[in-house]
């Protein structure tokens, strides 16, 4: 009789091939196990063990434990999904020591419980998922059957057990929790809120300015205290529906806020690299205005004329990306603005020289770090395939000017399908 860790290859190796019948076979060997009077608990181990360590090979590869809750979630189900947390959990518990903090942040966010450290893991899952023996045993190999699938990505931050990884400072750290972040949180929470488009606009317009603002005293500050830090990135959902929308809107932020984007489409997320002020600004405006967007859409589909004889999801469709566009044209107004602002008053009291060169070497090492992370990135181009959609989307963009002083007309994008497409891997 095969022993445990063996059945377990054997049923990862039916898995990953087309013989349905075969893989049904060596379920029914898991289900029997070893044959020895613990011979479930053996294959559980076996499982447990097998999982954990396909695992800790993912994060010198680039996987955090974000993205690996993301792609089971989107690729598995919900079960799955907790199945693997509790491993990462149990992972994290066996991890001798260089672990940094921003790692366990992400850990305690994913798994309420710390749970059992050895095989009952998968006991103590199943009964709480409400799972019989077989489901769970098909639903557990088929998340190591993910686990051990996953390409490397790009290394953001060091991973736990590298040089570097307890000191190195965290993409998105730069005072997250400081004043000014609550005001521009507040700001775009009251956005989301309001059920007045102007009203959500302005609200929006004021939080970028804060945040360019902000973003501009971060850039002096670290150039005055020459740090030698480099540009570090964060991975945003752009899942279905609409990845691609959501992808260009991550693009029109991230540009608004001098970072650059490319997209993942096959793993579901966008990569945004820049400094920590300008990542943590990106998120919070992202996760804003793709509230704002899905409401804004909503509304226009209940203002559709009657009998227009268009699909809603190519209607939705052309609709998000003509927001993502015309909001990245209003964000990225308000950043120069910001920047001419701090010009000026740094011209004032003789230090004109210093804001302008500051920012254009932070752009370029963002550009820098872009090439080596993706040095094979092509564009996508937009295609639309709604007229009335498009329309509608720029219209709802266009409904308020996000000066926030009102008054001047926003102006029309050029060719607007093809302008500014998504980058991709």
């Amino acid at each position: 009789m095969p022993d445990a860790d063996e059945l377990v290859a054997n049923a990862l190796a039916a898995v990953r091939g087309t013989d349905v019948r075969q893989a049904e076979r060596q379920l029914d060997q898991l289900m029997v196990g070893t044959g020895a009077a613990d011979g479930t608990t053996a294959v559980d181990a076996a499982l447990l063990r097998r999982l954990v360590r396909g695992l800790s090979r993912l994060w010198p590869r680039g996987w955090q434990p974000v993205d690996v809750d993301r792609i089971t979630s989107r690729r598995l189900d919900a079960h799955a999904a907790r199945l693997v947390r509790a491993a990462m959990a149990a992972q994290r518990r066996d991890q001798a020591d260089q672990v940094p903090a921003w790692w366990d942040d992400q850990l305690r966010e994913l798994v309420a419980t710390e749970g059992a450290a050895d095989g009952s893991v998968l006991a103590g899952w199943a009964s709480r998922e409400g799972l019989d023996r077989a489901d769970a045993l098909r639903t557990a190999v088929d998340a190591l059957a993910l686990v051990e699938s996953l390409p490397p990505i790009a290394v953001l931050r060091p991973p736990p057990g590298t040089t570097g990884a307890v000191t190195a400072r965290p993409a998105g750290a730069a005072r997250s929790g400081s004043p000014m972040l609550d005001r521009v949180r507040a700001l775009l929470a009251k956005a989301e809120s309001t059920t007045f488009p102007a009203e959500a606009e302005a609200l929006t317009a004021k939080a970028q300015e804060l945040i360019a603002r902000h973003s501009i005293d971060e850039a002096l500050l670290a150039a005055g205290a020459e740090r030698g830090d480099q540009p570090g990135g964060v991975r945003l959902s752009t899942d279905t529906p609409y990845a691609g929308a959501k992808a260009l809107l991550v693009q029109e932020v991230a540009a608004a806020n001098r970072c650059e984007a490319v997209w993942s489409d096959d793993l579901g997320f966008t990569t945004v690299l820049g400094w920590p002020a300008d990542l943590v600004a990106v998120e919070l405006l992202y996760t804003s205005l793709l509230v704002q967007a899905t409401a804004a859409m909503l509304r226009g589909r209940a203002e559709r004329r009657p009998g227009s004889g268009r699909r809603t999801k190519v209607w939705d469709e052309s609709f998000l990306n003509a927001f993502a566009l015309r909001i990245g044209e209003r964000l990225r107004t308000a950043t120069e603005a910001a920047t001419d602002a701090a010009d000026r008053a740094a011209a004032e009291t003789a230090g004109a020289e210093r804001l302008l060169p500051v920012l254009a070497a932070r752009g370029e090492a963002v550009r820098e770090r872009l090439d080596t992370l993706f040095p094979g990135v092509t564009r996508h181009r937009l295609s639309v395939r709604d007229a009335e959609g498009w329309s509608s989307g720029t219209s709802a963009a266009d409904r308020a000017s996000l000066d926030v002083g009102g008054g001047r007309k926003p102006r029309q994008v050029p060719g607007g399908p093809d302008r500014r497409p998504p980058e991709r891997r």
